[in-house]
């Protein structure tokens, strides 16, 4: 089944690596590949938002902006690279990504007090993390992807990787977001945008549903995929500040 996560075409056609390096670099080293993440602290002994960034992006976008935001609010910033992608070694093969998530929350700090942030394609991240650390304080997903399958089908199909009927099911099986975040008990905020045109708004929606939490969905009526932040700023930030700021009470 890894060896289908790991197939070279669906990194080749699906992941977009590139991009600079980090202004600030916290080398976090995983097997074969070495992330070049980025950590933004406030209070060491406080809590932490794990940051897993969409496709076509890098650690260094979220520089100077997220990092202040987070920090403003007390909150430490860890800012998660993937294989390929900024200052990070290795190629962008799905399966040993999913497997760089322990090592990222393990140098971010204890899992009872961070909450997990991801963005688009960061969903898978952020989903992973929660399945490998339950115990995770809480989950921010933006733009969301409830059927990762679905959109891999887009560009890469079973005949041109060579998958088996039992292959695939495996592979469905290790990326179903329904039972990752069904059999997560934490609390989950949802944004989305109506009108994104890369993933639907049902995607959120079937997640909301799904989730085996509290969870909180927030459907901006203005904006895309990429402008959500930048179109809908103060509303979004409010939604943020108030999760986080719940979090911490229950926490303390």
């Amino acid at each position: 089944m890894k060896h289908l996560l790991n197939h070279p075409l669906i990194a080749s056609r699906y992941f977009f690596p590139g991009g600079r390096s980090p202004a600030s670099e916290l080398v976090v080293p995983v097997a074969g590949a070495e992330l070049a993440c980025s950590v933004h602290r406030v209070d060491p002994e406080g809590f932490t938002v794990v940051h897993f960034h969409g496709n076509g992006e890098v650690v260094a976008d979220w520089q100077g902006v997220w990092d202040r935001v987070i920090n403003a609010l007390g909150w430490d910033l860890f800012l998660a690279e993937y294989r390929g992608y900024g200052g990070s070694t290795g190629e962008p093969l799905l399966g040993l990504m999913l497997d760089d998530v322990t090592a990222v929350i393990e140098a971010a700090g204890p899992p009872e007090r961070i909450v997990v942030m991801g963005r688009s394609v960061g969903s898978f991240f952020a989903l992973e993390a929660v399945k490998r650390f339950p115990t995770i304080a809480g989950m921010i997903l933006e733009s969301a992807i409830a059927d990762p399958l679905e959109r891999l089908l887009i560009r890469v199909t079973p005949d041109e990787v060579d998958a088996t009927d039992d292959d695939w099911r495996e592979l469905e099986q290790q990326l179903d977001h329904r039972v990752k975040i069904s059999d997560y008990t934490g609390p989950t905020l949802l944004l989305h945008t109506r009108v994104d045109g890369l993933v639907d708004v049902s995607h959120a929606e079937r997640l909301a549903r799904w989730a085996g939490g509290p969870a909180t969905l927030r459907i901006f009526e203005s904006g895309n995929h990429n402008s959500i932040l930048a179109e809908n700023w103060d509303q979004y930030l409010t939604e943020v500040t108030g999760f986080l700021g719940r979090i911490r009470a229950d926490r303390s």
